[in-house]
């Protein structure tokens, strides 16, 4: 058995190969909160063709992970199985992504790799509130 790093590593250099892949290919850069929103708000919608790369990008994104399983296997989450904290975890998630105009794909992965400013600064961000919602969600609050 390999030690847990190893797939976090793994996973890490396959979003950052998608991220230059994606890049190369469009000239853009890879934020998954930025593909979706463009969807859902229907700005992404207008130009058929940047429509159908959002939907195959996001299928890609879903279906990959389906066709490795018989060769990792079923990873082992520690998501809780609480509905209602998972649906409020999400909703923040996506409003937060919304307020620092994209999410870790696009600042951390492709902005910090740009050396932006902008994408520095959004992840350091990024990683002190979800160790400040760790803290007070688990520790202070027992809720996850």
């Amino acid at each position: 058995m390999q030690p847990e790093w190893i797939m976090g590593l793994i996973g890490g250099l396959l979003i950052g190969l998608a991220g230059a892949v994606f890049l190369l290919g469009n000239g853009r850069i890879m934020g998954a909160s930025g593909i979706v929103g463009g969807l859902v708000d229907g700005s992404g919608r207008a130009d058929r063709s940047d429509m159908w790369q959002r939907i195959v990008f996001l299928a890609g994104v879903f279906v990959t992970p389906v066709l490795l399983m018989p060769f990792v296997g079923t990873p082992d989450t520690n998501a809780t199985s609480n509905i209602a904290v998972l649906i409020a975890a999400g909703l923040l998630v996506g409003v937060g992504t919304r307020l620092a105009n994209g999410c870790t794909s696009g600042h951390g992965v492709c902005g910090i790799s740009r050396f932006s400013f902008r994408g520095i600064i959004a992840t350091v961000f990024y990683i002190l509130a979800g160790g400040l919602t760790m803290v007070a969600f688990r520790h202070l609050l027992g809720v996850i």
